[in-house]
C-alpha cells in the first residue's frame, strides 16, 4: 500500500480549462485553413507541418489542463 495519501484525490474541474480542449478540435475540422502547400519547413508542405504542430500544442494543452485540475 502507498502511503501518500493523495494519488486518489477527486479532481477540481474547472470548465474554462476543460474548454480549453476544444481548442485543437477545431483547429483540425477546419480543413479550408490550412489546405495548402505553401509555406513550407524544410521541404515539407504547410498542409502536415502544421498538422503536426497542433499534435504539439494539444499535448500542451491538455498537460495544462490536467495540471490546472490536479
Amino acid at each position: 500500500m502507498s502511503e501518500r495519501g493523495d494519488e486518489h484525490d477527486p479532481v477540481h474541474p474547472v470548465p474554462w480549462a476543460r474548454a480549453l480542449l476544444l481548442i485543437p478540435f477545431v483547429a483540425m475540422l477546419w480543413v479550408s485553413s490550412y489546405n495548402s502547400a505553401r509555406p513550407m519547413i524544410a521541404g515539407i508542405p504547410f498542409f502536415y507541418w502544421y498538422q503536426l504542430l497542433w499534435v504539439l500544442i494539444a499535448a500542451a494543452i491538455v498537460g495544462f489542463v490536467y495540471a490546472l485540475e490536479r
